[in-house]
């Protein structure tokens, strides 16, 4: 009985405490990053696809060749962006989901679909321009024009 009584007080006790008002740690990789808008990068392309079909990615999303993607070193990851090859003037909406190109020179490589629909498949390399059109929800848009930053 004395064991129940003692249970009973200690439980009323914690229900009657007051809320904590600690809050979890912000943990710096959960923090948004601030984003540079860059204005249209030209420079060669490239594409890969197969020696890569169903490895892992940067973004931890298996490669698909048939997938429209990208590998860039500066964008961050799930940055939508416009590639357009200024021979033919093809241009196409890719997600960057992987880190490269893995040769210097080069700004992005492509997939093997994208490489197709931008019509540099057989050639292997392309000029071609890039245009942010959005950047993940983990980013502060940070135009170079602007000096405020906006939620994207």
């Amino acid at each position: 009985m004395r064991k129940l009584v003692m249970g009973c007080a200690v439980a009323g006790l914690i229900a009657l405490s007051p809320k904590s008002e600690a809050r979890p740690p912000v943990l710096p990789w959960a923090l948004p990053m601030v984003c540079q808008v860059p204005k249209g990068e030209v420079g060669l392309a490239s594409w890969y696809g197969i020696e890569r079909q169903g490895k892992p990615t940067a973004s931890g999303e298996l490669f698909d060749k048939d997938g429209l993607t990208a590998a860039n070193w500066k964008l961050p990851l799930g940055t939508t962006v416009r590639v357009t090859n200024l021979k033919n003037l093809e241009s196409t909406l890719l997600r960057v989901n992987d880190r490269g190109p893995g040769i210097p020179g080069r700004v992005i490589d492509v997939s093997w679909a994208a490489a197709k629909k931008l019509g540099f498949l057989e050639a292997g390399l392309a000029r071609v321009e890039i245009d942010v059109v959005s950047f993940p929800n983990t980013c502060i848009r940070q135009a170079t024009s602007s000096s405020s930053p906006e939620l994207n």
